[in-house]
């Protein structure tokens, strides 16, 4: 990582971040930036990031659970609403 020669006045000092990736996902990367009509790669790339971390859709745990119910829906470990009612002694209301 290397630091970039600005910085804004009393933020966070921008600091320059490498990484690698295929050729085809670079492409696919560069499709949906000027797709979407950011100015540049590096523009894209740091608001996908943002958005990642600001308001992320799922986390760890809720993605194992999912997985996880998957299964148990694939091997049969389910159970009716109705059933889940009776055995719980919960109302449907």
């Amino acid at each position: 990582m290397s630091e970039a020669t600005t910085s804004g006045g009393g933020e966070d000092e921008i600091v320059t971040v490498n990484f690698k990736t295929t050729e085809g996902f670079l492409e696919a990367i560069d499709d949906t930036w000027q797709g979407r009509g950011f100015n540049s790669r590096s523009e894209f790339i740091r608001y996908a990031l943002r958005d990642a971390v600001e308001t992320p859709t799922f986390d760890r745990d809720e993605l194992v659970a999912l997985l996880q119910a998957e299964a148990d829906i694939r091997d049969g470990r389910t159970m009716q609403a109705e059933e889940a009612r009776e055995r719980f002694g919960t109302d449907d209301e």
